[in-house]
């Protein structure tokens, strides 16, 4: 029941953070776009910082959740990762009861009321003379942290169960770092060439 509960939040953020992961592409191409005109054509946009900083801000709040469930975010464990699975778990647990829901939640609940605010009065850019809507990158603010208390909640599941068994349960992955995919190939190439070799 509890690995079904904590496999539901990894599939929500992973949606999540795939939708939004298109911010890129659009990102990408606006920002393109801006350099042609702009150093090209002599003719720059008057919209391109606004959306470059919506597409990024958009991206940055709705892919949280979803770094920490591919347990992505930077951290630094170069004394961590030599402790045994169930000394991290009891480490990870009271840094996120210490630390992790006391920001998250100050972000939900003063996030509300900004994105709410903004939403209100129907907020536009300051920085450009057409007065690009923000409010929907305001209206973010609490949605991506409560995704990320969301997915906070599957990560204290992951640690109660580490203690208990002492080792971590299974994440989902669909995207690998480079370095760890040469890795586990230089390992099966060196794996079958001593098989080989017997």
């Amino acid at each position: 029941m509890v690995n079904r509960l904590i496999y539901g939040i990894d599939q929500l953020s992973r949606m999540v953070g795939h939708a939004f992961a298109w911010c890129i592409i659009i990102l990408t191409f606006g920002t393109c776009y801006e350099v042609f005109v702009r150093y090209v054509l002599n003719n720059p946009t008057s919209w391109a910082f606004d959306m470059s900083y919506l597409m990024y801000g958009g991206m940055f709040f709705m892919a949280g959740a979803y770094t920490l469930s591919r347990n992505g975010h930077v951290r630094g464990d170069f004394i961590y990762r030599l402790w045994p699975p169930r000394g991290q778990a009891i480490i990870e647990l009271t840094l996120y009861i210490l630390f992790f829901y006391p920001g998250v939640l100050a972000l939900m609940y003063a996030g509300w009321s900004y994105g709410y605010e903004a939403f209100r009065i129907r907020e536009v850019s300051v920085n450009s003379p057409v007065g690009i809507p923000v409010w929907q990158l305001k209206l973010l603010i609490p949605f991506g942290a409560g995704l990320l208390a969301l997915q906070g909640l599957a990560e204290v599941l992951r640690c109660i169960i580490c203690i208990r068994d002492n080792r971590w349960p299974p994440r989902l992955h669909d995207v690998e770092e480079l370095e760890d995919v040469l890795i586990e190939q230089h390992a099966a190439a060196e794996a079958a060439k001593q098989g080989g070799a017997k």
